[in-house]
């Protein structure tokens, strides 16, 4: 007579263990890019001594700073799933529209209207990326749209509105509402540099800690999972692809206020030095996967690179070359190491 066989009922003290390794695996990954920082830092000592002199560091976490902010963007957007190619655009036009409100045509040879105070000029910026984020979801969410070729489309369409309010030229004589953030000082650290750190400490708060943050994840690994299980998708893609646009923006009014102008072409390419940050810390173009201080660490490592070919002396045309071989050796890596195709 046979015995009939019934499966193993795991102990109550073992179901736990695997949740708890995942975030201690997690936090591993997190660090995945610190060897990396640490032999690029002693590369640069080793090119130009200068690399490591206080000076130096304060530049390279300057000159990164308004980029990581669109990273930062492009991650919590990349983690839900989507993907926001406007963002660069956001990052031009955001303050372009602001200074056209608010120069004096008088001063600037016709450019601008003159219309509104310059104390509105923050408010004026973060509003016109929230409109952006917010036309996004309408097309992307509502009417369910793909989400490339949606940005794609928008990053023209912004772009082009860039060139028309500005006549392809320069907005300069900004008021100081406009410069101040970009331009200040904060304990001797940029105000910039500030500002984008405080932004990853929330964002890592915010992704690592909250419910909101959980459902990011849940969104971007399963959307149909994460709906069955009552988290409200739409609205979270929706108010994720808003906040985007409002860090791009942001990230466009600082490097105005470094620069105390806005070009016609502030932002072009500035995408492809995004996905490269993004890509080479960790986040997956799949969506679900990746962290924002695996983000932060892709942008400073990136940073570093181009700091240290400058100070031996490559020329910048070589920029483009750099972020694409790192998208390219960071997806090939993805993929031997996850064994996970990218679709």
């Amino acid at each position: 007579m046979s015995e009939t066989l019934t499966p193993p009922v795991p102990s109550p003290s073992a179901a736990p263990d695997r949740p708890r390794r995942l975030p201690a695996l997690a936090r591993l990954r997190d660090l995945a890019l610190v060897p990396a920082i640490v032999a690029v830092a002693v590369v640069g000592f080793i090119v130009n001594p200068v690399f490591l002199q206080p000076d130096n560091i304060v530049n390279v976490l300057q000159s990164m700073s308004e980029i990581s902010i669109v990273v930062l963007a492009e991650t919590i957007v990349l983690i839900c799933g989507k993907m926001d190619l406007s963002l660069e655009s956001t990052f031009g036009l955001a303050p372009g529209v602001a200074a056209w409100l608010i120069v004096d045509p008088a001063v600037t040879h016709g450019l601008g209207l003159h219309a509104v105070p310059p104390v509105w000029a923050v408010p004026v910026v973060l509003l016109v990326g929230a409109l952006v984020g917010a036309f996004n979801g309408l097309l992307i969410v509502r009417f369910g749209l793909n989400g490339f070729i949606v940005t794609l489309g928008m990053l023209i369409v912004l772009r082009g509105l860039l060139t028309g309010i500005s006549g392809g030229k320069t907005f300069f004589a900004l008021p100081e509402s406009m410069t101040y953030l970009g331009s200040a000082t904060w304990l001797g650290v940029p105000a910039s540099v500030w500002i984008s750190v405080l932004l990853f400490v929330a964002g890592i708060v915010v992704l690592g800690y909250t419910r909101p943050g959980r459902a990011l994840y849940a969104i971007g690994g399963n959307v149909d999972a994460a709906r069955a299980a009552g988290i409200r998708t739409d609205r979270i893609v929706w108010l994720t692809l808003v906040v985007a646009g409002m860090l791009a923006a942001l990230a466009g009014l600082l490097i105005s206020g470094r620069l105390a102008a806005v070009p016609a072409a502030q932002g072009n390419g500035a995408i492809f030095q995004v996905f490269a940050a993004a890509v080479i810390g960790g986040v997956s173009l799949n969506g679900g996967k990746g962290t924002v201080f695996g983000a932060f660490t892709g942008v400073l490592l990136l940073f570093m690179i181009i700091n240290v070919l400058t100070l031996a002396g490559v020329p910048a045309q070589w920029t483009n070359f750099l972020n694409g071989a790192v998208i390219l050796v960071a997806l090939v890596v993805s993929r031997i190491t996850g064994g996970k195709a990218q679709t």
